[in-house]
């Protein structure tokens, strides 16, 4: 689904709803078009109205993602798409609320073992964790969505990992380092599977390259 505005002074703006994502591409005057993409799982489905503008947020600052002219190019057009914007954002956070219920279910249950179950061979841990139905340029991506979104010195060792996997998809080690980085963030997780969810296709059991 698609949206054109136009404005006298600001340019030109496209908004495009793909799969789990909107694609934002805008043109201001004696300026080259820029392109954007921001995963739906990140904005909160009820936006903040203005005098001129209709802005959605991000879920975790709040800073304005989404910014759409009020009543562009007209009232019909305009309020089909944000109607559809506010109930696909609102439908793939409950899909990713939802993974992430069963994966803290999974580990709450592990943890009622006082022992972890015992491992002929401590590689076999690691070599279980390999696939090879990786989507690579759904790799780059999140790695473009978490140095757009977050400070690059709380996530570095991540996306370093993310850059490497990226380049070389089929290492085991590759894989095995981004597992050891997400589990290495600490409270910045959330806000990394918020804005890159397919870190998290990547650390579930499903097909990683499958739409999340």
């Amino acid at each position: 689904m698609k949206l054109r505005q136009r404005h006298l002074f600001k340019g030109s703006q496209e908004f495009e709803i793909i799969d789990d994502y909107v694609v934002i591409r805008s043109k201001a005057p004696f300026k080259e078009l820029m392109e954007l993409t921001v995963m739906l799982t990140v904005l909160n489905p009820e936006p903040v109205i203005t005098r001129s503008c209709v802005n959605f947020t991000s879920r975790v600052n709040g800073e304005v993602l989404v910014s759409l002219y009020l009543g562009k190019p007209d009232t019909q057009a305009f309020n089909g798409f944000v109607a559809t914007l506010k109930r696909r954002a609102r439908e793939e956070y409950q899909s990713f609320a939802g993974l992430r219920a069963v994966r803290q279910t999974v580990t709450l249950e592990g943890n009622v073992y006082d022992e972890p179950p015992h491992m002929d061979d401590p590689a076999q841990d690691a070599t279980a964790r390999f696939r090879d139905d990786i989507d690579v340029a759904r790799i780059d991506e999140a790695i473009q969505m978490l140095k757009t979104y977050l400070a690059l010195d709380d996530i570095l060792p991540m996306v370093t990992a993310m850059e490497a996997l990226r380049d070389d998809p089929g290492s085991a080690t590759c894989q095995s380092q981004v597992v050891e980085a997400f589990n290495d963030l600490g409270p910045m997780q959330g806000a990394v599977l918020t804005y890159a969810p397919y870190v998290g296709v990547l650390l579930s059991d499903g097909p990683a390259g499958a739409p999340y």
